[in-house]
């Protein structure tokens, strides 16, 4: 009984003891990133919105407050760096990286829980980009107040949706295929880094089979299918129907524009 005994509090500590050594690394990991997106609410939606980070190749950190939600959701993405808190807590924002993140989903189930977060993230980072998910979409100028830049109701999107597949059937046809290609086609963006130096669209955006260019946006100006002489500007999106990997060789590209300032 005594070795029984002995053996089964060795387990409970070692266990306690792996617990906290693998909690101490996800967030020693997180404390490095930048750029990232962090996604609170792993359920119906977020699962979703994670599920589209990882085929585009984006760094992200989920956060989830129910372990019946969490845990089978990490046995199928174990790699994820995630923490099991609340979202509108400021010190699991902070362990989450918030202060370096590009951008943070607030997509729980809860409109009020989801608002909460919003003005959470906003008064620790004013300047990340964050989406709200409402079912309410009364609830939208409380949640521009909130600081919400996006705001997206699964109703009113789906509604849309609906409508789209009897009026453009082509049209949603073409984007459910780029939704379920290998390749992961996607419309994406990018954007000339600050310092960019000024090029055409010829140089440095040459024709190429990684990638389509359909518009670019400059202080609010979109120029649609550009020419090769359209000058491209530090801060300008380029708009392209492209694969993950060929919008990080663009990425990289424009870096190296960005590097060649004197």
């Amino acid at each position: 009984m005594t070795y029984l005994f002995s053996t089964f509090v060795a387990l409970l500590l070692e266990s306690g003891l792996n617990t906290a050594l693998r909690k101490k690394r996800i967030e020693k990991e997180i404390s490095r990133l930048a750029g990232h997106y962090i996604v609170c609410g792993i359920g119906r939606v977020g699962n979703n919105v994670a599920h589209e980070l990882l085929k585009t190749k984006r760094t992200m950190v989920v956060i989830e407050t129910e372990r019946t939600i969490l845990d089978p959701w990490l046995e199928e993405h174990h790699d994820v760096l995630h923490l099991h808190a609340d979202a509108t807590d400021d010190d699991a924002l902070r362990k989450a990286g918030v202060l370096t993140a590009a951008g943070v989903f607030a997509v729980t189930g809860d409109d009020s829980h989801n608002l909460m977060i919003a003005l959470s993230v906003k008064l620790l980072n004013p300047k990340v980009r964050v989406v709200v998910r409402l079912h309410d979409i009364r609830n939208t100028n409380k949640a521009r107040k909130a600081g919400a830049d996006e705001i997206v109701s699964p109703d009113f999107t789906g509604g849309l949706r609906i409508a789209s597949a009897m009026l453009r059937p082509h049209a949603v046809n073409l984007m459910d295929r780029m939704l379920h290609s290998d390749g992961a086609l996607r419309v994406e963006e990018v954007v000339a880094p600050k310092n960019f130096v000024t090029a055409s669209v010829g140089a440095t955006v040459p024709k190429s089979r990684d990638y389509v260019l359909m518009a670019a946006h400059h202080h609010g100006e979109w120029v649609f299918n550009p020419p090769d002489e359209h000058l491209l500007h530090a801060g300008t999106a380029l708009v392209l129907m492209t694969s993950p990997d060929g919008r990080i060789r663009l990425e990289q590209a424009l870096a190296r524009e960005f590097k060649k300032t004197p």
